[in-house]
């Protein structure tokens, strides 16, 4: 019994080393790697370092999702107590099928809002339609900054930032002139929240 022990411990070796990819020498974070038939192995690091105890003879599968499985069979002549290895993983390409989504659950509730569509009948009614001064306004609300207001916002903000560099900016929680113009925002009704019609 005491034999079988020693020749089980003399089987044992550290197996290390690095997952990288194929195409682009990246190295491969957080993959699986297992002993082929049994439930030991380990994970790489961020880096894509790995090291575990394993047997001589040994089948090591690596997986990771978005690349092929890799096994590799750690040889049983060797005479050394640690092994590395860099494993190479290859991309795997899936192809889902074509996936069509609808704003309606079926053709039958499709056709009847089709068919309750009220469109004006002609350009004048939709000219004015779309300029109504409601959805205008709102429109102008909504709309976000182009880039040339971007540009300008950024600039400002940069400036800002190199007017008081070397020092404290000012602090408007202090400054009467301000909490004066935000009392009589406040009192105007400037702060509510603006109903808006839903359709």
């Amino acid at each position: 019994m005491h034999a079988k022990a020693q020749t089980k411990s003399d089987s044992l070796l550290q197996f290390s080393g690095v997952l990288l990819t194929r195409d682009s020498l990246v190295a491969v974070p957080f993959a699986n790697i297992l002993i082929k038939g049994s439930k030991r192995g380990t994970i790489s690091d961020y880096f894509g370092y790995y090291s575990f105890v394993a047997e001589r003879g040994d089948t090591i599968q690596f997986s990771y999702m978005g690349f092929k499985d890799a096994l590799f069979v750690i040889p049983d002549s060797l005479d050394r107590k640690n092994y590395s290895l860099i494993q190479m993983m290859d991309g795997d390409t899936i192809t889902l099928q074509e996936a069509v989504i609808y704003p309606w659950p079926t053709k039958e509730q499709f056709r009847e809002a089709f068919l309750d569509l009220r469109l004006p009948e002609d350009d004048k009614q939709r000219a004015q339609k779309n300029l109504a001064r409601a959805d205008l306004k709102e429109r102008m609300e909504n709309m976000g900054m182009d880039g040339r207001e971007n540009f300008t916002y950024a600039m400002q903000q940069r400036g800002a930032q190199l007017y008081y560099a070397g020092q404290l900016p000012p602090n408007n929680l202090l400054n009467p002139l301000a909490w004066a113009k935000f009392i009589k925002a406040w009192k105007n009704g400037d702060f509510k929240r603006k109903k808006r019609d839903r359709y």
